[in-house]
């Protein structure tokens, strides 16, 4: 019965494992707009990102030049967006840009400037960083306050606010999670007859949790493409480089959760070598056995 119990308890733990490390990775990257801007931030980092940015601002550049009469050279103009995007201060602007669009999706925020639903960036303070102020300065021409490009296609699918419901119980899900499966382990150490078992037993918990997120990983892509068909010329070069860090951060994840799973074994096999070496040791020293020796 003893036996049948910690069974229980271990898929339990196992299963509710399964479900804490997509909840707390999705809390703490994509729903935290801290998160959220975090990883925009590395992703801005990326060489893929900076060119499709580069391009996205030129065509901007050029476009607000033409609707004030100005006939820009797109080669400098280009130079110049490419300068921008490789600079120290880039990351952290696209960062900030990104927090915007992060509060149309979870918070239905609508930028100023946005007449539809569509899912927008404001690239105005990148054009307003001192590389490109100088070359536009001369020109005597001004980037607006707001200056929004689409991120994806307008589509009904899509409205301000669509994910506030991730925003408002994700973190309660994710830390609940998080200690339903510390509790469940505890109560599976509580419940088995030999500790070191039990936590060989948690550690493969870990190892089986990371091998399927793992694989999960590569079944969702097909899913991720059809995620990515919404966006919008060089924003899907964008939101291609952002979902490939996004997937760099849950496989970190995912790997600390297999070194956590090893380590487990490790410790629960050392521990019932040790627990195996004490009790024949004191199995050896009987009580005839202590009379004799005398």
């Amino acid at each position: 019965m003893r036996f049948l119990a910690t069974l229980l308890l271990w898929l339990v733990t196992t299963v509710a494992l399964a479900a804490a490390v997509p909840a707390m990775w999705v809390q703490q990257t994509v729903i935290s707009e801290d998160g959220y801007a975090s990883l925009a931030a590395s992703a801005a980092t990326d060489s893929r990102l900076q060119d499709a940015m580069a391009g996205e601002l030129t065509a901007q550049v050029i476009a607000l030049g033409a609707d004030n009469g100005y006939q820009l050279n797109p080669v400098l103009v280009s130079d110049v967006a490419n300068s921008y995007t490789r600079n120290s201060g880039f990351p952290g602007q696209f960062a900030q840009a990104n927090r915007i669009a992060h509060r149309w999706m979870f918070t239905g925020a609508v930028p100023s400037g946005n007449s539809t639903d569509e899912w927008l960036i404001d690239v105005a303070p990148m054009l307003s960083d001192p590389s490109f102020s100088a070359t536009l300065g001369s020109l005597d021409l001004q980037v607006p306050p707001t200056l929004t490009v689409p991120i994806t296609v307008d589509t009904p699918e899509l409205q301000p606010g669509k994910l506030r419901w991730l925003a408002t119980w994700g973190p309660w899900v994710s830390i609940g999670a998080a200690a339903f499966t510390a509790i469940a382990a505890l109560l599976t150490l509580a419940a088995a007859r030999s500790r070191g078992k039990a936590l060989t037993a948690l550690g493969v918990s870990a190892l089986l949790v990371g091998a399927a997120g793992w694989a999960g990983i590569e079944i969702a892509n097909r899913y991720v493409e059809m995620g990515l068909n919404r966006t919008a010329g060089t924003i899907r070069v964008v939101a291609e480089t952002m979902v490939a860090h996004a997937e760099d951060s849950l496989h970190w994840w995912l790997n600390c959760t297999l070194i956590a799973g090893v380590a487990l074994v490790v410790l629960g096999v050392l521990g019932a070598v040790v627990g195996g070496v004490a009790r024949s040791s004191t199995a050896g020293t009987s009580p005839g056995t202590a009379m004799r020796s005398r």
